[in-house]
């Protein structure tokens, strides 16, 4: 598995190392952004497909590297049982995700090492490797969170909370992805005051909090396979306040369609699970809304404002459509890849409105304290 790993992570290093890009370090950084994000989405689709136990034990799929050499015990599991969660095609998307995961568990290794080594070289700021040092330890937590979904049997509260450590990776990734952006760029004048880049600063850090309790909502309906709970929109099973169970909906330690007594789930705690997730997103929608329309006007904020409002209108989009389409796979894909864009583009804007409002405060402080001249006679 190790070496299987290693050899998938050359490909991302070698597109690193033949870059036209003069920082090397700052690509490498981007690539990983690039290759989280990915997982997520497929991460999304394996756990949408039913793959997440396609191979029923971890690292491997029967003790083997690979599918191709665990073949015989795999057709075995799925003659046994046709529509289990075992199958060839279950097999290959779940082991697909393990590698992916692997490799960007290789790229941080490179980093930081990297990282380590050019401090001890240079003192360069850039190069401090304690973000690198902390996101090694970060991603092997992802890790065992995804060993343990697997081992205890795609539990919704374990696979929720590798969702939430997958999205926490990605925004670690991009902020410091941010950092090196600006650390090799040029100091730029803010035509804001402090105080204009300082609301900003905190409407984003707001819509970023809320964001990240849908995301856990989004995560709890998805691992309870509560999507289609209320088929209607924007009615639930024809009613503003269905029948709702909350007690057992929200009981976080327990089996896959069991309560924490071992009965089966019945159906209105799945109806809360939907109920929540649907009508939290509203209130996400609107303040996450009014910080991009907050962020709007201002020069270096605008593109990435407007981003932020294509991608959550997208994300409604895509939210009905997953109701009233009875769930098609490609659209609830979509709607989870929706999701990872809109952390990684609040998390840029966090990091974005902290730069602005560092300049534009040096800025006012030195304009309130300008330097004083002396004259020798």
């Amino acid at each position: 598995m190790a070496i299987t790993a290693l050899l998938i992570a050359l490909l991302p290093a070698a597109i690193v190392w033949t870059s036209s890009d003069a920082n090397k370090y700052r690509k490498l950084v981007w690539v990983c952004v690039f290759l989280t994000f990915d997982l997520i989405v497929f991460g999304a689709f394996t756990r949408l497909t039913d793959s997440g136990l396609g191979c029923p034990d971890w690292p491997g799929c029967y003790g083997a590297a690979n599918p191709f050499l665990a073949h015989e015990q795999i057709v075995a599991a799925e003659t046994l049982m046709p529509t289990g969660p075992v199958t060839v095609v279950k097999a290959w998307i779940e082991m697909i995700h393990r590698y992916l995961a692997m490799t960007i568990g290789v790229l941080i290794v490179a980093m930081m090492a990297q990282a380590w080594y050019q401090w001890h070289k240079t003192r360069r700021e850039e190069y401090a490797p304690w973000l690198p040092t902390a996101l090694f330890f970060f991603v092997c937590l992802q890790g065992a969170f995804g060993a343990w979904t697997v081992t205890l049997k795609l539990q919704p509260v374990i696979v929720t909370t590798h969702l939430l450590l997958g999205m926490g990776l990605l925004a670690i990734l991009a902020w410091y992805g941010g950092r090196q952006n600006h650390l090799h760029a040029p100091r730029t004048l803010v035509s804001a005051s402090p105080p204009a880049i300082r609301n900003i600063r905190v409407l984003a850090g707001v819509a970023s909090s809320l964001l990240l309790v849908q995301l856990a909502l989004g995560g709890w309906t998805s691992t309870n396979y509560a999507t289609m709970a209320c088929p209607d929109f924007p009615l639930c099973s024809g009613k503003v306040i269905p029948e709702m169970d909350f007690e057992h909906g929200f009981t976080l330690w327990r089996e896959l369609g069991k309560t924490a007594a071992g009965h089966y789930l019945p159906f209105s705690a799945l109806t809360a699970i939907h109920w929540v997730h649907r009508n939290f997103g509203i209130l996400v929608a609107l303040v996450a809304g009014y910080t991009a329309w907050r962020a709007w006007g201002h020069d270096d904020l605008h593109k990435i404002a407007r981003y932020i409002a294509f991608t959550l209108g997208a994300q409604i989009v895509t939210g009905v459509a997953t109701i009233y389409l009875s769930f098609p796979l490609a659209i609830a894909v979509l709607h989870n890849a929706g999701a990872a864009m809109l952390v990684l583009l609040l998390t840029m804007l966090n990091y974005k409105a902290k730069y602005q409002y560092d300049i534009a405060k040096k800025a006012a402080s030195s304009a309130s304290h300008p330097p004083t001249s002396t004259v020798r006679h």
